[in-house]
């Protein structure tokens, strides 16, 4: 790839966009997909995304900042009412909000607490353009009921002003695949013309904001959630509490699994310790690959009941906000 210059054309574009959807629907594999590496974990698994997670992608003519928000949902936690105001700031913050959707599902619930919650942006006077995109067209039956899931879903914002410009509509959709790329151009193309013109945010080269420990710590939560049964995914936690170069060749990880129970704590770490080794062995690669170096990754897991439910244990796993 020819690197990218410096010197930007006069009608560069730029911009924050947050991408929302109910969990499940591809938010983090479209944001791993456009910037060409994995920053955000994924799982079939509802909630995974708790935090806003940010991913920059430049090209010569726009950088677009894309912001990964949390699955809306009915939040019965500290931690879920966490993951909702993360959702709230983000649109409130954008330039254009990207409305993810799973083509294969009618609207649900959560899909009408999004509209909802777009409708009290409107309110606010802080609802910036919305684009629905229609995730998942790499299943070819998709294909057939996509006429009528773009009518569902815009039906959910009829109440948008029939035009906010000369150029768009009060909604625009877009079919793709998040999964395998098929028609993902034609939505950074649609993307790229909602953006105001403006200077890059970033350096060219930067795709991300977060702290590799971070990432670590995500990369092993998400084998967690791969291995681990129904009932346990939700209350993990993981903090990588040392991160130390040893030479050249090898990085030193320890991480710390949270969970709530003891009994929690048994099937972590599975009998003899296989389930912790199997985390373990499934997350080296992905963090080698991070980092550059071998790794050599020790895991532990201890018990913090009910962190979900107290501000101050999420502060400490620097999920609250205030």
């Amino acid at each position: 790839m020819l690197p990218i210059p410096e010197q930007l054309p006069d009608d560069h574009r730029s911009g924050f966009i947050t991408v929302i959807g109910r969990p499940n629907v591809g938010k983090s594999t479209l944001l791993n997909r456009l910037l060409g590496q994995k920053i955000a974990i994924t799982s079939p698994k509802p909630q995974t995304t708790r935090d806003q997670i940010m991913g920059i992608f430049t090209t010569e003519e726009m950088q677009i900042v894309f912001l990964d928000t949390p699955g809306v949902h009915a939040p019965t936690t500290k931690l879920g009412e966490h993951m909702m105001s993360v959702v709230n700031l983000s649109v409130d913050d954008a330039d254009v909000i990207l409305w993810l959707v799973d083509v294969h599902v009618p609207p649900k619930d959560e899909d009408r607490a999004i509209a909802e919650l777009l409708r009290e942006a409107a309110r606010r006077g802080t609802l910036p353009p919305v684009i629905i995109g229609l995730n998942k067209l790499d299943r070819p039956e998709n294909f057939a009921v996509l006429p009528a899931r773009r009518q569902e879903y815009a039906a959910l914002l009829d109440w948008l002003p029939a035009s906010r410009d000369a150029v768009a509509p009060p909604v625009e959709t877009v079919a793709f695949s998040a999964l395998n790329g098929e028609n993902v151009d034609t939505l950074l193309a649609l993307l790229q013309q909602r953006l105001p013109l403006g200077p890059r945010y970033y350096p060219a080269d930067q795709v991300t904001d977060l702290q590799v420990r971070f990432i670590v710590a995500e990369l092993i939560r998400e084998k967690a959630l791969l291995h681990l049964q129904q009932e346990v995914p939700h209350s993990l936690a993981v903090v990588v509490d040392e991160f130390s170069p040893r030479d050249d060749d090898m990085t030193y990880i320890s991480a710390v699994i949270y969970v709530e129970r003891s009994s929690h704590k048994s099937i972590v770490l599975g009998r003899g310790g296989s389930m912790i080794k199997r985390i373990g062995q499934s997350a080296r690669p992905e963090i080698e690959t991070l980092v550059g170096t071998k790794v050599y990754l020790e895991l532990w897991v201890k018990v913090w009941e009910k962190w979900r439910r107290k501000e101050a244990m999420l502060r400490r796993l620097g999920y609250a906000t205030e």
